[in-house]
């Protein structure tokens, strides 16, 4: 089994990763930060990570060559929040609200117009939300926007591709970096860790839930 996750140097990503290889997938991985990447996956067999940043258009294509056919898995992890201090939409410099954009909608799209003409016909797209895309939580309004464009191009991909099985997961509250710095100078010790969002994600890769928006945490209670 072969497939791809962005966004794989730490936090879910790494997690979800890790989880994988363990049940034998191969596969090809990437972050911005090549040296954290390299540290990431050093002894993790049948992982080829590639540094890069998802919204650029010959990154995405080298990740989708290296990958192979068929691709069975495509997770997009990779994410942008934005500008912190989380600002207000009145105030949001749109050039950022582009990049946030460009990183959270329109690469994840693009991997997917990749793979989707070189996968099997079981294959998933696990794309990972938040609760941020449907709940108005003031500052969020750029990342959270983004978020629930994403969660209805999974729903619109799933509609279109019968065969194929379209996943927005959100994976809950987590003790990552990116939760850090969308409260600076706050405790977030108390967020579990992202390893326990990844039995929720594993449901979804091996299982046969229908396409659909999911919270990973309900899915470890629920029959699969």
């Amino acid at each position: 089994m072969q497939g791809i996750v962005t966004g794989a140097s730490r936090g879910l990503g790494l997690a979800l990763t890790r989880a994988l290889v363990e049940r034998g997938w191969q596969l090809v991985v990437d972050a911005r930060d090549g040296a954290a990447l390299e540290r990431a996956v050093a002894g993790l067999e049948g992982v080829v990570g590639l540094a890069g940043d998802v919204a650029d258009p010959e990154h995405r294509r080298r990740l989708v060559e290296a990958a192979g056919e068929p691709i069975d898995l495509l997770v997009n992890n990779a994410s942008l929040l934005g500008p912190t201090p989380l600002p207000a939409l009145a105030a949001y410099p749109l050039e950022e609200l582009r990049r946030v954009y460009e990183v959270n909608v329109f690469a994840p799209l693009a991997l997917a117009q990749l793979v989707l003409s070189r996968s099997a016909e079981t294959a998933r797209i696990v794309n990972v939300s938040s609760d941020a895309a449907v709940e108005a939580y003031e500052g969020w309004g750029g990342y959270g926007s983004s978020k629930a464009a994403l969660a209805q191009i999974t729903a619109i991909l799933g509609a279109e591709n019968p065969g194929l099985r379209a996943y927005a997961v959100d994976p809950g509250d987590m003790r990552t970096q990116m939760q850090q710095d969308a409260f600076p100078g706050e405790d977030i010790s108390d967020r579990p860790p992202p390893e326990e969002s990844v039995p929720g994600l594993l449901a979804l890769v091996e299982g046969n839930l229908p396409s659909g928006a999911y919270r990973a945490r309900e899915l470890v209670r629920a029959p699969a």
